[in-house]
């Protein structure tokens, strides 16, 4: 048996005895005829095997092994409440439609449609507390227009929409949503990124996303690196041949690499639009100019929105600067959306209303390919089209960024997208019952019946070249500072880690005290 084998077995005494028993196969160097083969070499005694320094990879797969244990068993609970909750969204997009089809859909399709400013005072009359905000006119000819208000006693971020069918101007229902997303949509949402608890609950997923590529990744490079008799097991899970926790390893390795780009999307396209790493994201792209532009909708002569600074508001009362006044609306909604699709927006649109200092804002919002996400501001005065903003003109970091959110939405490819995210939950959720499964199949049950498997052991840096090992450590560091949630776990994991070896080896040098000389 060799140092490591033993080490190994030192760790799981249930471990096989070999590691091709085990189905881990045999790393360069180590195992193979070029670590075993016995004979005499230049300074070697007969007899004997030359000294070998580990290979890179050898010095690097315990300490990847580590890692990918403590990441697993620590983090996998938050991935799994992650994938459950994801599932749930994932299938919201196609249950609101059933739960809200009437204030969705209309009865019967007219031969025209309304004006939109009789659609809105229908709106108006059937909410009067409310104040239109925008609206959205009906995108397919069987669905209603909604007009989104804001009215009292809604929380931050909710608004009021009315739904309206557009042949005849009837109110179909009033619903709280937040954004484009109704009721049900709108809680799974806040259950995936928050658990419902405010704030603090948003670390949950930030941190799930933080480690998602870590675990991925490493468990990637981790069943690649394997030796393995037919390649086809690499994506190909042991069936028949495999039993026990080799047949689990199995389906754990090949599922992973099937999903593994999907997972490594996930982790950053939620990291996007997280609490922490998301802040230095935006403030990433926005140095390198790829920040998301916005059309501009200031009126001509209309005073700054926010003179800023430690002067602002001297000259006048507190409390006494005047804002902007509304425009005088002389085209009507209706005006601004002529005025919108003769300058080529057309479709799925949003019009935002004429607010303090600014105009009209008409923005298509089909995210779905051929995506059209085209934007003009009109002039609520005259109908003139004051400023033009093409998807197409956006930087690419900013068109990747909404590629990327909306998949990872359900967006871009529609249902396609939607069913491809829930079949991704379900196998992540079967990756962390297979993980969980093979640390419990090594426990070591001739110790103890209630145990678990154990880490690889500790001090597997210290087999690393410096070469590899300094450059390995300053990655670290820079990739924990801009994944905040990742570099403070992983210092707890580290200082934990420390802990109990510390505590072990006081154990250990107590016991050699106390025993007999």
């Amino acid at each position: 048996m060799s140092l490591d084998e033993a080490v190994v077995r030192a760790a799981d005494p249930d471990a096989p005895e070999t590691e091709t028993e085990a189905g881990i196969g045999t790393e360069a160097g180590i195992g193979t005829e070029a670590g075993t083969r016995t004979g005499t070499e230049p300074g070697t005694e007969p007899g004997t095997a030359p000294a070998r320094t580990p290979g890179t990879w050898a010095a690097l797969r315990p300490l990847l092994l580590r890692l990918h244990f403590y990441a697993g068993v620590l983090i996998a609970p938050l991935l799994l409440v992650a994938a459950t909750t994801g599932l749930l969204y994932a299938g919201s997009w196609q249950a609101e439609k059933i739960l809200y089809a009437d204030q969705l859909t209309v009865d019967r399709v007219g031969a025209s449609a309304q004006p939109l400013a009789a659609q809105v005072d229908a709106a108006k009359n059937a909410a009067p507390q409310g104040t239109v905000a925008a609206v959205w006119p009906a995108p397919e000819a069987d669905a209603t227009t909604r007009v989104i208000m804001e009215s009292p006693g809604l929380a931050e971020g909710e608004t009021l929409t009315v739904f309206v069918d557009p042949y005849t101007a009837e109110v179909r229902g009033k619903l709280t949503t937040v954004g484009d997303a109704l009721p049900l949509r709108a809680w799974l949402s806040e259950f995936h990124s928050s658990l419902h608890v405010g704030e603090f609950g948003r670390n949950y997923s930030e941190l799930a996303a933080s480690w998602l590529w870590v675990v991925a990744l490493g468990g990637l490079a981790l069943w690649i690196g394997r030796k393995r008799a037919r390649k086809a097991a690499l994506v190909v899970p042991e069936f028949r041949k495999a039993a026990g926790r080799r047949k689990t390893l199995s389906w754990h390795g090949s599922v992973g690499v099937w999903i593994v780009l999907g997972l490594v999307g996930l982790s950053a396209t939620g990291l996007t639009w997280s609490r922490y790493a998301g802040e230095n994201i935006g403030e990433l792209k926005d140095g390198l100019g790829g920040g998301t532009p916005a059309v501009a909708a200031k009126l001509p002569g209309a005073p700054a929105a926010d003179a800023g600074g430690e002067h602002a508001g001297h000259g006048a009362a507190a409390g006494e600067q005047a804002a902007a006044p509304v425009p005088v609306d002389v085209i009507g909604i209706d005006g601004a959306v002529a005025a919108a699709r003769s300058a080529g927006v057309t479709e799925s649109l949003r019009i935002t209303l004429p607010a303090a200092g600014k105009g009209y804002v008409v923005k298509e919002q089909d995210k779905q390919v051929p995506v059209h996400l085209d934007a003009v501001s009109v002039d609520p005065a005259d109908g003139r089209v004051m400023d033009e903003l093409r998807f197409a003109d956006h930087p690419l970091p900013a068109q990747l960024t909404r590629f990327g959110i909306d998949l990872h939405m359900g967006l871009t490819f529609g249902l396609a997208n939607q069913l491809a995210l829930a079949v991704l939950a379900v196998l992540v959720m079967s990756m962390v019952v297979w993980g969980y499964r093979m640390w419990w199949l090594r426990r070591p049950t001739k110790e103890r019946k209630l145990s678990a498997g154990r880490p690889q052991p500790r001090g597997a840096w210290r087999k690393l070249p410096v070469t590899v090992l300094l450059p390995l450590a300053a990655a670290t560091a820079v990739v924990g500072w801009f994944v905040p949630m990742l570099g403070i776990s992983l210092l707890v994991f580290l200082a934990a880690d420390v802990a109990l070896g510390f505590a072990a080896s006081r154990r250990r040098a107590g016991a050699g005290a106390r025993a007999p000389g």
